[in-house]
């Protein structure tokens, strides 16, 4: 079986990665297999494990969650992966391609807008999903102090440095995480 991800961009552009291993570890840390350096993933996000017949996905307990089609996947529970299902790890979305299927890489169609709910007398505030204080003081410093369009624009200055190496993945050498500097 040969598997792909590729990886699609708002510019219509796409970068594909074979994936290394039978079992292949998507996340933030230097030993992953494919390193995606962002704050909103975590250290060890997800894994896709492959054999000759299936291949399948794991969320490895991660605070943002994978989403395969636009669903959130159980954590530590396999999902079965078909070419041309999308996935989603933090800002960045990937089409799985096993053996040159889906040949025309495409987008995920655009989910419709819920109709606005009518006002409500007495509402309660939200619940952020995450409390404020896990987010990670550089992703709460970067939502803060830019817009919408120039973390978008950051985000694919960044993607345009993907490098792949021997043994695994990089999307590029910047990595704030405290953890990982730690260990230096």
């Amino acid at each position: 079986m040969n598997v792909n991800l590729v990886l699609l961009n708002d510019k219509g552009s796409h970068k594909t990665f074979a994936l290394p291993n039978q079992v292949t570890v998507l996340g933030r840390r230097h030993d992953c297999d494919l390193r995606i350096p962002l704050p909103m993933v975590s250290r060890k996000h997800c894994q896709l494990t492959q054999n000759s017949d299936a291949m399948k996905l794991r969320d490895l307990s991660s605070r943002a969650g994978t989403f395969v089609n636009g669903k959130r996947v159980d954590t530590e529970k396999d999902v079965p992966i078909q070419a041309g299902d999308y996935i989603r790890i933090g800002p960045l979305t990937f089409v799985c391609q096993i053996d040159g299927n889906p040949a025309k890489i495409v987008p995920p169609p655009k989910a419709k807008k819920a109709a606005p709910k009518p006002a409500q007398a007495k509402r309660k505030p939200a619940k952020p999903a995450v409390p404020a204080d896990e987010l990670g003081e550089e992703l709460d410093r970067e939502l803060a102090e830019q817009s919408a369009d120039e973390l978008d624009e950051k985000l694919s200055d960044e993607l345009d440095d993907l490098d792949v190496s021997d043994s695994f993945i990089n999307l590029d050498d910047l990595d704030g995480d405290a953890e990982d500097l730690k260990d230096v």
